[in-house]
């Protein structure tokens, strides 16, 4: 009827400054990667040249967990359980950010990234082998420690970083990231910068991947894809996270 007032629904009001919340969040989850990256590579440094995937033993691992927790936690991937974790709330913003554009395809490459970060996380290394660095140390017979190396040399086997038994984790991230990327370059809601950054640095980081997983006598050769990869994946997530901060604030 003319000059009837509806009101504000109260629940579309609520959800929105909901979505607005988690686009704050993922934002600072964005950097906070971005931050863990850069920690992960100074760490790298000071730690000198790492040696390649499947190369060390489970008594080598051990030793290094007794001796220098912090980089063997590091090399096994602990910055990677970080990094991936924080993605997971990233991927959920941009699903939401993508929700009334592109739906079906945001959901994919969200669903895919939860798959590989939860493949990724069950089969990592650093935390089973370190508990066995722990019990293979206290250990008071040559039986015992027998064990706890078959077991050790069986989590290496399954979980070491760029080996066969952790790429499918890697796959399924890899895959994810150039999917969102897509998304984002055949929509409006992220620059093309962006998207593009996306789409290279998640390729370039794939191809790392691949090279060093399958051929790791040339290691050393495939870190610099890993270093173009992983500073145009940082050019993404900042790109992500200025944009994320500006639709937090949209009305």
């Amino acid at each position: 009827m003319e000059g009837m007032k509806y009101k504000e629904n109260p629940i579309s009001k609520t959800t929105d400054s909901r979505w607005k919340d988690l686009y704050r969040l993922s934002g600072a989850a964005a950097l906070i990667f971005v931050l863990t990256v850069m920690l992960d590579i100074v760490a790298s440094i000071k730690g000198g040249e790492t040696a390649a995937p499947g190369t060390l033993t489970a008594l080598e691992w051990f030793a290094l967990f007794q001796h220098d927790p912090f980089h063997a936690f590091q090399n096994l991937g602990l910055f990677n359980i970080i990094e991936q974790t924080l993605l997971v709330l990233v991927f959920f913003a941009l699903y939401a950010a993508h929700r009334k554009v592109d739906k079906v395809y945001a959901a994919l490459a969200m669903i895919l990234q939860f798959l590989g970060t939860a493949i990724y996380i069950s089969n990592c290394a650093a935390i089973p082998i370190s508990v066995l660095s722990d019990k293979y140390a206290t250990a008071s017979t040559d039986a015992q420690r027998s064990v706890f190396l078959a077991a050790g040399q069986a989590i290496l086997a399954r979980g070491e970083d760029f080996t066969p038994g952790a790429f499918m984790g890697f796959l399924f991230l890899g895959i994810a990231g150039i999917a969102i990327s897509l998304v984002m370059l055949r929509n409006t809601v992220f620059s093309k910068a962006a998207s593009y950054s996306g789409v290279l640095g998640t390729v370039i980081l794939l191809i790392f991947t691949i090279w060093a997983t399958f051929v790791p006598s040339s290691y050393q050769a495939a870190l610099i894809f890993a270093m173009f990869g992983g500073l145009l994946s940082m050019a993404w997530l900042i790109l992500i996270a200025r944009r994320l901060f500006q639709l937090a604030h949209l009305n």
